[in-house]
């Protein structure tokens, strides 16, 4: 499977080309669409976006680990994480079940 990257700008003009408006326009929606998703997560909310998935923050408790290079014993501090829950439709789509 070849990873592709999509950037802002593509998802910008790909608005601007679905709905007709200028792509500074479209740009703005983007940007505030990911600022709103961010403002979110930092408050700790989860997101779910119908028929594509939910964004949530998860608590990640300490635990033990190991420095790979010098084989140390480190404790891994506690932390929270940002996971992504596909739907179910979502899920279908990627597997070709749908």
């Amino acid at each position: 499977m070849k990873k592709v990257n999509v950037t802002r700008k593509e998802l910008a003009e790909t608005v601007s080309e679905k709905l007709g408006y200028p792509i500074s326009t479209c740009s703005d929606i983007v940007d505030s669409f990911f600022s709103t998703v961010k403002s979110s997560i930092l408050e700790g909310s989860s997101i779910k976006l119908v028929h594509f998935g939910t964004f949530l923050v998860r608590d990640k408790h300490p635990r033990k680990g190991r420095n790979p290079r010098t084989g140390e014993s480190i404790t891994i501090k506690k932390r929270q994480i940002v996971s992504f829950r596909p739907s179910k439709k979502l899920r279908a789509r990627i597997n070709g079940e749908a």
